[in-house]
């Protein structure tokens, strides 16, 4: 039966995604367990604080510079006990976050992932991290042939109910990649706040449908921005140049991936920016209160477009 219906084309075709997806998905997800366990023993070293009405010490409550202000505390041996286990955790547990991190990072300037991570971190509120999270959920771009399909993947498009005359859209979906819906919601806050184009878009929707409502239709238009400019392969249409070099500035500047290229960090920049298609348009950007001019030396880059030979 299975075949008879594979010969009338009957059977829907599954993506199956290459070693390098599948590799970047599992280190993405390594590193979020890690994250959710560490945050699990920061929350039970605050319930403690709660408990016992006691005040967090100056700086990071958790670094090495408060461990003698831990146990000193005025708790019972058992708990002090309990403290320094979880203190010790989070160390242990923040070690092996910034080896998958430096991973990703490395992995960010490797194919297929190079020609793909500038594209996405031109758009505000993404960085290295979520960008790569939004590319090995995505995988090959071109199986979406609409950002309609894109955003039902994700699972941020609306459920729709219509019974004869009646056409109502209700709360999104949430079917899809749960991974790639909430780095979308966290960039879409983080666009918000620092991009003026975004944060008009933002407070327009926050007027009509609530502050909630909008900020998850504003992740949904990022991605449908990152399905454009992965699909065409050119720069955003609303990206300031100069917010673009420095997030590109620090994707160089992120486990020193510049380096791992055998370039500086600033040519590195105006190297990317050449793929897309800003170059042209800034001679100098200033990034950690530093001025970085083009040196007439750095060779444009052109990256080739999406279907060509």
């Amino acid at each position: 039966m299975l075949a008879k219906l594979l010969a009338a084309n009957l059977i829907p075709s599954v993506w199956v995604p290459p070693d390098a997806v599948r590799e970047l998905r599992n280190l993405i997800a390594h590193r979020r367990h890690l994250v959710r366990d560490r945050t699990a023993a920061k929350n039970r070293l605050h319930s403690t604080l709660h408990r016992h009405n006691l005040h967090l010490p100056t700086g990071e409550p958790f670094s090495q510079a408060n461990q003698a202000w831990w146990q000193a505390s005025t708790v019972s041996r058992t708990e002090r006990l309990r403290v320094r286990h979880d203190l010790l955790h989070i160390q242990h547990l923040t070690t092996l976050i910034d080896e998958v991190e430096a991973e990703i990072a490395q992995l960010s300037v490797q194919e297929p992932w190079y020609d793909q991570l500038a594209f996405v971190i031109q758009i505000p509120g993404i960085g290295l991290l979520s960008g790569m999270t939004v590319l090995s959920a995505i995988g090959d771009i071109t199986r979406f042939p609409s950002p309609r399909q894109l955003v039902g993947y994700s699972g941020l498009g609306s459920r729709v109910h219509a019974s004869g005359n009646t056409y109502r859209t209700r709360r999104i979906t949430k079917q899809g990649r749960r991974e790639l819906r909430m780095v979308l919601v966290e960039a879409a806050w983080s666009a918000v706040r620092y991009s003026p184009y975004w944060k008009l878009r933002f407070e327009r929707l926050k007027a009509q449908i609530g502050k909630q409502k909008a900020i998850v239709a504003i992740a949904r238009k990022l991605l449908v921005v990152i399905w454009h400019v992965l699909t065409k392969r050119e720069a955003d249409r609303y990206a300031d140049p100069q917010a673009v070099a420095r997030a590109l500035m620090k994707w160089a500047s992120r486990q020193r991936t510049a380096t791992a290229l055998g370039v500086s960090r600033s040519e590195f920049v105006w190297q990317q920016l050449d793929c897309l298609g800003l170059g042209q348009q800034l001679d100098c950007f200033h990034y950690s209160g530093k001025l970085y001019v083009r040196q007439p030396e750095t060779p444009p880059v052109v990256r080739e477009a999406a279907g060509t030979a």
